[in-house]
């Protein structure tokens, strides 16, 4: 008896390209699993294979502790997280800092 499949989708977005891979997978695949079958690097060639292989996983928007054992359940989407260009407290720190100049000079 073959085992059974289901529907799941990985997801992976830069700014100026995004892609939704649907794929039919065998129950008691994980999250990992998934994204390697997924094959991101041939649709993102001009990134480095482990910016697919290391990068954070999460399923709906959640992260996931261990993407190397969650089994994924029908309809999920996995989605692959891209590292930040800059860290969020630094971001928030200079726009501080730019408006208290811009606040200063009126």
């Amino acid at each position: 008896m073959a085992p059974e499949t289901l529907t799941v989708e990985v997801a992976f977005a830069l700014p100026s390209k995004q892609r939704i891979v649907a794929l039919r997978v065998p129950e008691g695949t994980t999250a990992c699993q998934a994204v390697a079958m997924a094959d991101l690097p041939a649709l993102f060639p001009d990134l480095p294979e482990d910016t697919f292989t290391q990068a954070p996983l999460g399923v709906f928007g959640k992260a996931l502790r261990d993407p190397g054992t969650h089994v994924l359940r029908p309809g999920d989407r996995v989605e692959v997280y891209r590292p930040l260009a800059i860290d969020p407290k630094a971001a928030r720190l200079e726009r501080a800092k730019r408006q208290q100049a811009n606040d200063s000079g009126r």
